[in-house]
């Protein structure tokens, strides 16, 4: 496939969001903000503009919550241990986390993206889906807006954003990735499979690292490999997600933009390529989950009355057990104690666990009432 040079890829090609038959493709867009965290800060401190900057905690027990785009030329990554950062680049600048700051931007940034549609899916503070196929601008390229909706936020925010533009959300995100930072691309009904077709499984939403590694256990590295699976072969291996996984592989996503949805639960999990036995290594694969888990609750502004664990086993068997709290979980120590407590119960097992997963629900704003010490007791 041929791909053009400028940082905005839009052929001629591209179908009108307006008129049509019923059947005409939708037309889907994603906007992801450029190192979000790490570009407000550089914004708001000209000492920090060109430099490698990291925002969280320079601490041993320390993430990375954000890299800047000088950091990641160095291997640092979100999610990265701080110590583990700071070896791959020595000159990293730390800069604590400004929560407060980085929604204020974000409101500003869907206050932009409301000009144009209702159908709005936030799915963090820096990245939305927006469903423009009908749209309140009555403009008839999905792509037109996707530059305006740059434009603005570079006038307004003083930020940069990538956009993909495409006729489902799981291509759409692929798009907005594939020309990072700061650029636009687009992804037609006809180049779709193709495009899947020609990219590694890594680089595909919902494959992470440990579904990666089975799949290349099994054969499968590139989107033609995966198209190459028959249905009843991804789910023997995947479960309920093979389905998932038969489907994008053909470039298909009929998943809606669910807009104003209001979240009921936040969480995080991971699955092990190799599956996991004794409780030691299972309290082990649990710090990273509870720690995205919480920076999720840091950057929403959320926190949780009821903590809930899931459990898959080897056999796909998913267990899930759950506490409520009178108050809110006000701090990750007193979420880990849970989480463990919730496991001990279920162990030992002779299956093994292949995934681990915490959530929080009954959720609270910051601005509700939230206690940092109630659960500390439990």
């Amino acid at each position: 496939m041929h791909v053009a040079d400028s940082k905005t890829h839009h052929p001629a090609s591209e179908p009108s969001t307006q008129g049509g038959p019923a059947a005409e493709p939708r037309k889907i867009i994603h906007i992801d903000m450029d190192a979000f965290y790490a570009s407000v800060e550089q914004r708001d401190n000209s000492d920090l503009r060109g430099k490698p900057v990291a925002v969280g905690g320079a601490s041993r027990r320390g993430v990375v919550a954000a890299a800047s785009y000088e950091a990641r030329k160095f291997g640092v990554r979100s999610a990265m241990p701080s110590v583990t950062a700071l070896r791959k680049c020595p000159e990293l600048v730390f800069v604590k986390p400004r929560f407060d700051v980085y929604r204020a931007v974000s409101l500003q940034i869907r206050a932009i993206f409301a000009l144009y549609t209702e159908e709005i899916e936030p799915l963090s503070l820096d990245e939305a889906y927006l469903d423009v196929t009908e749209n309140k601008m009555a403009i008839p390229l999905a792509t037109q807006i996707a530059e305006e909706i740059r434009a603005r936020i570079r006038a307004e925010t003083g930020l940069t954003a990538s956009a993909g533009v495409s006729y489902n959300k799981f291509l759409a995100k692929l798009a907005s990735d594939h020309r990072k930072p700061d650029g636009l691309f687009v992804i037609t009904p006809k180049m779709g499979p193709a495009f899947v077709e020609t990219l590694p499984v890594a680089r595909f939403h919902g494959v992470g690292p440990a579904t990666t590694a089975k799949m290349k256990s099994l054969g499968i590295e590139t989107g033609v490999d995966l198209k190459a699976q028959p249905l009843p072969f991804l789910q023997r291996h995947f479960g309920k997600a093979g389905s998932y996984y038969y489907w994008i592989a053909r470039g298909v996503d009929e998943r809606p933009v669910r807009a104003n949805r209001a979240r009921k639960s936040i969480g995080a999990e991971n699955t092990f390529f190799d599956d996991l036995t004794e409780f030691e290594a299972m309290r082990a694969a649990l710090q990273p989950i509870l720690d995205k888990l919480w920076r999720h609750c840091e950057s929403s502004g959320l926190r949780g009355r009821t903590v809930t664990l899931k459990v898959k086993f080897a056999d796909f068997q998913i267990l899930t057990r759950s506490r409520s709290n009178a108050e809110a979980v006000g701090e990750r120590g007193a979420l880990e104690t849970i989480s463990l407590d919730l496991l001990r119960p279920l162990l030992p097992t002779a299956k093994g666990v292949r995934l681990l997963g915490v959530s929080l629900s009954n959720l609270l704003a910051d601005d509700d009432e939230v206690s940092g010490s109630q659960l500390t007791l439990l």
